[in-house]
């Protein structure tokens, strides 16, 4: 029991660190969250036109839910490791600094996916690119990636573990339905565009 709770605490806090947020706001860029989607994540930071700002919010963040792993990892042994990635995606999506409206958390879980077996974050990583580069939206590439990292951790993992990593794709997903409701009618923007 104390395992699990340590483990759900260290990703509860890296994952709560709005890496979008400070850095715009350090950059003189305003609050993000006023912003096209209003969400602190990477494709929103895009928006601003700043692509180094973009990407270092995009490593911060896929790098805070791979360190929650590690860090569990090594403080816990493989077992709850995944448990500390699933908290960081919620608490990226729930910072409690920010009254739990935080981002959708695809950066996050490609981190989780990454730091559980390295495979899994490469399939996620090829799948977002393929979905995007298809069909210039974000929301398609992210959606790609879950369903990839999802199915390859079936794969290439315990059944326990890969579980755990369906949790946090099917977690990521349902943030995304105002996305997939868009896509369904049409009218979701491409990258770099609208919300």
């Amino acid at each position: 029991m104390v395992d699990i709770l340590i483990a759900i605490l260290i990703g509860l806090a890296l994952g709560s660190i709005p890496f979008g947020l400070v850095l715009t706001r350090l950059a003189g860029l305003g609050d993000i969250r006023g912003i096209g989607s209003g969400n602190i994540g990477a494709t929103n930071v895009l928006r601003t036109g700043n692509k180094p700002l973009a990407l270092a919010t995009l490593v911060l963040d896929a790098g805070k839910g791979a360190l929650a792993v590690g860090l569990a990892w090594w403080l816990l042994g493989p077992a709850w490791a995944p448990l500390a990635g699933l908290a960081a995606v919620v608490s990226h999506m729930h910072p409690v600094w920010l009254g739990f409206k935080g981002g959708k958390g695809v950066a996050t879980a490609l981190g989780t996916f990454w730091a559980i077996a390295w495979p899994i974050g490469v399939a996620g990583c090829l799948a977002w690119l393929a979905g995007a580069a298809a069909t210039r939206r974000s929301s398609v590439g992210s959606l790609c990636a879950m369903a990839a990292g999802a199915m390859a951790g079936f794969v290439l993992l315990a059944p326990p573990i890969a579980w755990a990593l369906l949790g946090v794709a099917l977690y990521v997903v349902w943030r995304h339905r105002a996305n997939i409701e868009r896509l369904l009618a049409g009218t979701e923007p491409r990258i770099g565009q609208g919300r």
